[in-house]
């Protein structure tokens, strides 16, 4: 059949249409669409890793399968309506010849669609004027409704697909799959569920001084604007055809052309690039994955709202200011749940089982639903827990006539407080063997071998991390030679610090020249972020040696290694311990500005977590700069917890909460009591301060005191005030070594019975919370 066939038979008239009505109409559907139950869910992923004349990408590829599992095992697709593109399959033609027979063609009122793209965006200067066919403008009185036969833009958005690009001696046109193609095909959807996910960019990277395809240790998915010329022709062809099938020329007008139907994730805005990392065993989008890690661990309580913003968070911590990921969607649906979609069980998850192996003895894990910064460190021996099953699992394990054929599993016994599944509990246990990239091997530790099957959710129990972790420090690609073997040997010599070549492997931080026009020919160097954003207070003088340079930054390394270190405690998703924080300001009335809650602990009023900012965007908090600032932390468990607070200001420098001269270190909340930092009536306020940049606070809860990170902290013999205060923290590594340390001793890990090893940390998610807060400062 045609694609004009195809076309024809899903075509809707809104040209007729009044504003009032067409709103009417999408809030009835969505409303409908909410209510119904039995609705499908169609999902069109297209990545593409090798283009033959642009430098390949990397992570293209992973992409997809990090959205094909989050859909098939957190959201219930089935298989089959899951169409994957990849490669040399993703031309131009069949992207939109697969977008109207697996979209158009079946999706109906109500039903679910997810279209993803991963791969190089551009901008085309379009040459010459390429009118509105007069044909295609409804009939209407001019004074009432006014529409005049507009060229279209000049420059237009557009993906490139694996055939994107032609020789330069080719005068047909460009052959790229328009924005506004894109956009007319969302718009012959019959359903409004709609949610397009662009992992890619299209700002030109030269205009901001940057030169493809690195930046800093990140790879860029954008290319410079494509010289002057037009669109192919069959492209305008097909997007007449579908500008005929729609009759969208009236809404376009009153609605605008650039805002597509349903929800628009995107890695960037229109003024930054999108980029992949490279991770430890694996490269993927630095978006798709800060946005799939995050779906794993939804609830029904949170907002495609809440979840960009966190997902900009995790972006601002990698890539700075170069990347900043945006949300398009229709007034008022900012309070929906992402895709439109509740996951299939309530729970968050780590991941799921894809296969058993072994004769079932061996489970095949997919773990998206770990932080990328934790995944690359999660040990041997790791254990991990059985979701229990409230409610069907996913269309994966209904038998006949929809029943599930999962077994009903007992719920867990609370061994401890707030516990859900431990070892020799109801719900079968898996440790982990061995790993390759983002699937993990595990040895099923229960008895009950036959209640697991493939698709079963699974959740973090026991964290095992190395000790032996060092920083990795990449070094910029715009050095000369000399100056990498300089840097190189200089890194040598420094503890528990390796160096590395950008782009080649993956890295934590970015040695490089600072740019400063005032003295161009003189090199400074200093350390960057992996996105190139220089981190403050490491830049040298001009004419310093590489070695004097790597040396004067010993402190610093210790730093990032330090914050490295802490974000492996990172678990308010997975934590069973029964604790909450809040941020606020109270310079002008106390006002909430992040909330944030362990979701997984046992609790009397179970209550869900809250995130917003000042202006409540949907990017990364932003405090401006003389703000007063104090953290609320509470105890809602059944038995003490202790807190410390740790963190790096704006600056780069470590900091952590010090105690008054007559009170023990031992910061100690009893059950249902909370805590202030700083005390209203201490005379020590938390003022926020320049410099301008990223700002993160640690919230490390547990159920036994920091005896060892106490100790630490008062090796250096730190004055003591009169009341609590936030100060320099002068030895952050040997700090956070003992954080761990103690979380460890907490844990109380038979290490002998699930055979871990001296050198690796073992703590317990029933035994400690970190709740990390990150916030720029403006």
């Amino acid at each position: 059949m045609k694609r004009r066939a195809f076309l024809q038979r899903a075509g809707v008239a809104l040209a007729a249409m009044g504003i009032s009505e067409a709103g009417l109409l999408r809030f009835t559907r969505y409303s409908q669409a909410l209510a119904q139950t039995s609705s499908r869910k169609l999902a069109l992923l297209v990545g593409i890793n090798q283009y033959p004349q642009l430098p390949a990408l990397t992570g293209c590829l992973t992409d997809v399968e990090l959205q094909r599992e989050l859909l098939l095992y957190r959201f219930g697709f089935q298989a089959q309506d899951v169409l994957v593109l990849t490669d040399s399959q993703a031309t131009r033609q069949n992207i939109e010849t697969a977008f109207v027979e697996h979209l158009v063609k079946q999706a109906k009122p109500g039903d679910a669609v997810i279209f993803h793209f991963s791969g190089y965006g551009s901008q085309l200067a379009v040459t010459g004027e390429t009118p509105i066919p007069q044909e295609f403008i409804p009939q209407t009185d001019t004074t009432q409704l006014p529409i005049t036969n507009d060229p279209l833009p000049k420059i237009q958005n557009c993906l490139i697909g694996v055939d994107g690009l032609l020789s330069s001696k080719d005068t047909s046109g460009v052959n790229v799959l328009a924005q506004e193609t894109l956009w007319l095909l969302l718009r012959s959807l019959s359903s409004d569920r709609i949610a397009t996910i662009l992992d890619t960019s299209f700002a030109d990277p030269s205009t901001r001084g940057l030169i493809p395809p690195l930046l800093g240790n990140l790879r860029m998915r954008s290319r410079p604007t494509l010289p002057a010329n037009q669109l192919a022709a069959k492209e305008l062809a097909f997007q007449a055809e579908l500008q005929t099938q729609i009759k969208t020329n009236t809404i376009q007008k009153l609605l605008g052309t650039d805002k597509p139907p349903g929800q628009l994730l995107a890695a960037s805005d229109s003024n930054h690039v999108a980029t992949e990392v490279e991770w430890n065993g694996f490269s993927a989008g630095l978006f798709t994955y800060a946005l799939t890690q995050h779906l794993w661990q939804v609830t029904e309580a949170t907002t495609v709202q809440i979840g960009i913003s966190r997902v900009s968070s995790t972006v601002a911590q990698i890539a700075g200011h170069q990347q900043q990921p945006s949300l398009t969607c229709p007034r008022g649906e900012q309070q929906t749940q992402t895709y439109y979609l509740l996951p299939d069980l309530k729970a968050g998850a780590e991941g799921a089982i894809i296969s058993l192996e072994d004769s079932g003895k061996t489970a095949l894990l997919w773990l998206a639903g770990l932080p990328a910064t934790i995944l690359e460190f999660y040990g041997i021996n790791s254990v991990l827990t059985l979701v229990p099953l409230t409610s069907p699992l996913t269309p994966l394990l209904q038998g006949e006539g929809g029943k599930s054929n999962a077994p009903e599993l007992s719920p867990p016994n609370a061994s401890r407080e707030g516990g859900q599944g431990g070892i020799g509990e109801a719900l079968p246990a898996l440790q982990i063997r061995s790993r390759e990239g983002l699937k993990f091997r595990a040895r099923i530790l229960s008895a009950d071998a036959d209640k697991i099957q493939p698709g079963q959710l699974v959740q973090e129990s026991i964290r095992v991390l190395p000790r032996n972790i060092n920083l990795t420090v990449a070094l910029d690609a715009s050095l000369e030679r000399i100056e990498r073997v300089d840097a190189t040997s200089a890194f040598a010599n420094l503890p528990q610090v390796s160096s590395v070549i950008a782009g080649e492997q993956p890295a934590d931080c970015l040695f490089g020249r600072v740019e400063n026009t005032a003295v161009s020919s003189i090199a400074q160097y200093g350390l960057f972020n992996l996105g190139k954003q220089l981190i403050p207070n490491t830049t040298g003088e001009p004419g310093e040696a590489i070695k004097t340079s790597v040396y004067r930054l010993t402190l610093k390394l210790q730093t990032q290694l330090a914050a490295k270190l802490l974000r492996l405690s990172g678990n308010e998703a997975s934590s069973r311990l029964a604790v909450k924080a809040t941020l606020s300001t109270i310079d002008r009335g106390e006002q909430m500005l992040m909330h944030k809650v362990t979701r997984r602990a046992s609790r009397k009023n179970p209550s869900n977590a809250v995130l917003s900012s000042v202006k409540n965007d949907t990017g990364i908090l932003k405090i401006p700069m003389g703000s007063q600032i104090q953290y609320r932390l509470e105890n809602e468990s059944l038995h003490p917890v202790y807190a410390m607070l740790v963190g790096m200001d704006s600056g780069g420098n470590a900091i952590a909460l010090y105690p008054q001269k007559t009170e023990s270190f031992d910061l100690e909340i009893l059950p249902g009591q909370s805590i202030i930092i700083p005390q209203v009536s201490n005379p020590f306020k938390w003022i926020v301060s320049e410099p301008s940049g990223l700002a993160e606070t640690h919230l490390i809860f547990s159920r036994a005191p920091f005896r060892g990170a106490i100790a630490a902290l008062d090796s250096m013999n730190h004055p003591r005030g009169d009341q609590r205060r936030i100060a320099p923290l002068l030895n952050p590594l040997d700090v956070a070594r003992a954080v761990l340390q103690d979380l460890h001793q907490a844990s109380a890990v038979t290490t002998e019975t699930l055979g871990i090893s001296s050198d690796s940390w073992a703590i317990d998610v029933n035994a400690w919370a970190t709740l990390s807060f990150v916030y720029e400062v403006v």
